[in-house]
């Protein structure tokens, strides 16, 4: 039975107050059971000025599984969160429908442990998003407000969660998936676009900058990993919006990624065009289901294939200048968004359910090394 959510905030809050070179040449080392040795780590491995992140699993999907939420009860999972990752982002817990679910009542709870699990481990935050058409709260989406009405709403929200944070985020995700794969503008399902107009794009980033003028402030999209409709809408707006003064820093690819297709092999020239207008790049939200029935495992072959594309991926972001943020979205099955949105496809990330190590991980550690060698 889901608990309701302002009751849930209250339990996890005491909770956690209490809590202080080719895919196939990568291969386990052998001499360390997952997340033991502190030096073989993916942070450890990355170049100093670059981050290496993972979600944080909680909210959305998590609260209808039969587990109590990942980051204030899973100890292992707490550990090699702190460990591997030098930059973390919440999954669900700073979006609309879970940190603001009432007019008016905000739950700060999860994403203020967030902040300072990630202060105590010396990891930067990827603040994860502040305007968007999903998981937005039934009252909102409902609500029958004015423009006004609806446009205060929105200043305050970002102001408000924005500036809680202040001087604590690296980076904000703030308009997140505003065009569709044609290129054209969400108008219909866009609640802010649609009742608002386009122009409130450009007031969402100046409201953010508002309240925190040293975060960098992105737009984010999955589908613009390569040179398309998608990505050269966004390609045309940005210098748009920065003509006119609006403060944005970056743009950012999520990268979820299948290996039913075939990998997105003009990734690397599609993050330098947005780093030739002066922009920084990332990737934010990495992982690579496959093809897998229910009680069966994946190939050796699925498992390579998955690895050479997070090697790839990660490539492809080193080989930019302004790209300093590899963010992957989620590092274990056990708690991956895949199997619940993808019937059929899973195994998405690079730590199988009981955090042991897949090809995927090692071909990141060493693609990560490699680079800080150079």
């Amino acid at each position: 039975m889901k608990v309701p959510q302002l009751l849930l905030a209250a339990v996890l809050a005491s909770a956690l107050l209490l809590q202080a070179a080719p895919a196939q040449a990568h291969q386990p080392d052998g001499k360390h059971p997952p997340g033991q040795s502190k030096q073989d780590t993916l942070r450890r491995a990355a170049p100093k000025d670059f981050k290496i992140g993972s979600a944080v699993a909680g909210g959305g999907h998590h609260e209808s599984q039969d587990y109590p939420d990942p980051f204030t009860f899973d100890k292992e999972y707490r550990k090699l969160l702190g460990a591997e990752f030098s930059s973390v982002s919440p999954e669900n817990q700073a979006k609309w429908e879970f940190i603001h679910p009432e007019p008016g009542v905000y739950r700060f709870a999860e994403m203020d442990a967030i902040v300072r699990f990630a202060q105590k481990n010396k990891q930067a935050v990827r603040g994860h998003t502040l305007f968007w058409h999903s998981q937005n709260p039934q009252w909102l989406e409902q609500g029958n407000f004015s423009d006004d009405e609806l446009r205060a709403i929105l200043k305050d929200h970002i102001q408000t969660v924005v500036g809680r944070y202040a001087g604590k985020i690296q980076q904000w995700d703030v308009a997140n998936e505003i065009f569709n794969d044609d290129g054209t503008l969400r108008t219909a399902d866009n609640i802010w676009i649609r009742e608002l107009g386009p122009d409130i794009i450009a007031d969402a980033f100046r409201w953010a900058h508002e309240a925190d003028p040293s975060a960098k402030l992105f737009f984010n999209d999955f589908g613009v990993e390569d040179i398309n409709a998608k990505s050269n809408a966004y390609l045309e707006l940005i210098p748009r919006l920065q003509a006119q003064g609006v403060p944005v820093d970056g743009f950012a690819v999520q990268g979820h990624l299948s290996t039913r297709y075939g990998f997105p092999s003009n990734l690397q020239a599609n993050l330098q065009r947005f780093d030739d207008l002066g922009l920084e790049t990332a990737v934010t939200e990495m992982d690579v289901r496959m093809d897998v029935a229910a009680g069966t495992e994946p190939t050796a072959a699925q498992l390579e294939k998955q690895a050479d594309y997070y090697q790839r991926a990660l490539e492809a972001c080193l080989a930019v200048d302004g790209c300093r943020s590899f963010t992957i979205w989620g590092f274990t099955d056990k708690y991956s968004w895949v199997p619940v949105f993808f019937a059929g496809e899973g195994e998405a990330t690079v730590m199988d359910e009981n955090f042991t190590r897949k090809p995927a991980y090692y071909a990141v550690r060493d693609t990560l090394r490699s680079a800080a060698r150079r």
